[in-house]
């Protein structure tokens, strides 16, 4: 969950009657692979794989660019979700329908929607397979399939969702559950967990541990309440600054934290969570639970693992300055699915599609692109339900802020600017193409500054 920034016409089909020559040139040592081997039923100019944050936002900015019915969407939901939500959902200060929009709603005028899943990436003939059939063409490609939620790793779920006192904010099916688990606390420990893999959010798993606090401080139930975090990371936070802030917090709120201690097992009949140390194999430990928050391991979508398009790991594997594929030239990723090395946010999302813009228009011209993404992510750690640290860095984990204040401090405004300003972005600018991230706006904001 994630910051922004601060933080369905049918398209006309093109038939692929013509061969793409081969080998045009953009300005770098490698060649655009633009023969198509075969008549795809469908062909586009610019097809997106993918109707998340990434996918809608590169959709309507291609439309732009080359016009609406020369794109394709594919994105099989029925509904979008404004993710970064779902921690207030889980806290109850929002509810979980607020977060939704139907996917027709937000799929670019003009712009193809087809209403399916990838089966296969073809990328040496510009194809890709949407079922046993069907073939879509493609002149260039956006990847933006985001991650996969795996709580099928961890020994008990996803059957143990049927049970109470277990919620994930992770999922639109579990959400909920988590308020309903905080509501319903007596008395024990409250624990939240951080899995030993890739994860979306990497502020998300303690968000929801500082609001359950303020929740049972409110209702006078932490005196009965032993707060753990058992985290698979070797430090609370990845960047030093904001870490400090937090540990400060969790010090003053009398919260427990366990490192490098990941869930691989849970007992929702016991209300018992297993976990391994990961610093002593073979060694495990087990906890009870009155409420239990599970972020679940992730990993790259089951399509991408082993394609042409993917890295050993499975994820898009793209130029981390241009997010221009590294083999094919008119490839390209965005988002939770590539292998950048960056936190998974939204806010990523939006600094990204601004630099891939650039990148595309330029190999589009034929012209090396000179556009840099520098890794620029964020994350608005809610403490409190009116407290927010607003925590923006780079791809060096060095602190890249917007505002000229320090913003390792809990502040009202940015809780404000999380909960109202940034849904209002997300809806309004990010999808439609027009938002790009803060960059612009923090030259301006501190200027004269050193």
């Amino acid at each position: 969950m994630a910051l922004l920034g601060i933080v369905p016409c049918a398209g006309h089909v093109h038939q692929c009657a013509q061969i793409l020559r081969a080998g045009v040139s953009i300005g770098t040592n490698r060649s655009l692979h633009m023969t198509n081997r075969y008549a795809a039923k469908e062909y586009y100019d610019v097809v997106v794989v993918g109707g998340g944050a990434g996918g809608i936002t590169m959709g309507a900015r291609m439309k732009r660019k080359v016009g609406a019915g020369k794109v394709a969407i594919i994105e099989p939901s029925e509904t979008h979700y404004y993710q970064p939500m779902w921690t207030l959902v889980g806290g109850g200060a929002k509810k979980l329908a607020s977060s939704a929009r139907p996917t027709a709603s937000v799929i670019p005028s003009g712009v193809k929607w087809i209403k399916s899943e990838v089966k296969s990436f073809d990328p040496d003939n510009n194809s890709i397979q949407i079922d046993d059939k069907e073939k879509i063409g493609y002149k260039y490609l956006i990847i933006a399939l985001g991650i996969k939620l795996q709580f099928e790793k961890v020994k008990g779920f996803p059957e143990a969702f049927k049970y109470p006192k277990i919620g994930s904010n992770y999922s639109v099916m579990t959400v909920e559950k988590t308020w309903k688990a905080l509501q319903d606390f007596k008395k024990g420990n409250a624990i939240f967990t951080f899995p030993n893999t890739p994860v979306k959010c990497a502020g998300a798993p303690q968000k929801i541990m500082y609001l359950a606090d303020a929740y049972l401080r409110k209702n006078g139930k932490r005196s009965d309440a032993n707060f753990i975090f058992n985290t698979s990371l070797g430090v609370i936070f990845g960047v030093k600054k904001y870490a400090d802030a937090l540990l400060q917090i969790i010090k003053e709120r009398d919260i427990n934290v366990n490192y490098r201690h990941n869930l691989i097992e849970v007992r929702p009949d016991k209300q018992e969570a297993v976990f391994e140390n990961l610093d002593k194999p073979g060694e495990t430990k087990v906890y009870q639970y009155e409420m239990l928050h599970v972020t679940p391991p992730m990993g790259p979508q089951d399509v991408l693992v082993n394609s042409p398009v993917a890295d050993a790991a499975g994820w898009v594997d793209v130029d981390k300055d241009t997010l221009q594929h590294k083999k094919y030239p008119n490839v390209f990723g965005i988002g939770d699915c590539t292998n950048l090395p960056t936190s998974k946010t939204a806010a990523a999302v939006a600094a990204q599609s601004a630099v891939l813009d650039k990148t595309i228009s330029l190999v589009m011209k034929n012209q090396t692109s000179t556009a840099k993404y520098d890794g620029y992510t964020s994350c608005p750690l809610v403490t409190g339900y009116n407290k927010v640290i607003l925590a923006e860095f780079d791809y060096n984990q060095q602190p890249l802020e917007t505002f000229p204040i320090d913003q390792s401090k809990e502040r009202w405004t940015m809780y404000y600017m999380k909960a109202n300003m940034m849904p209002f972005l997300y809806w309004h600018l990010l999808l439609t193409g027009y938002w790009g991230g803060p960059g612009p706006y923090r030259k301006i904001m501190h200027l004269g500054l050193k």
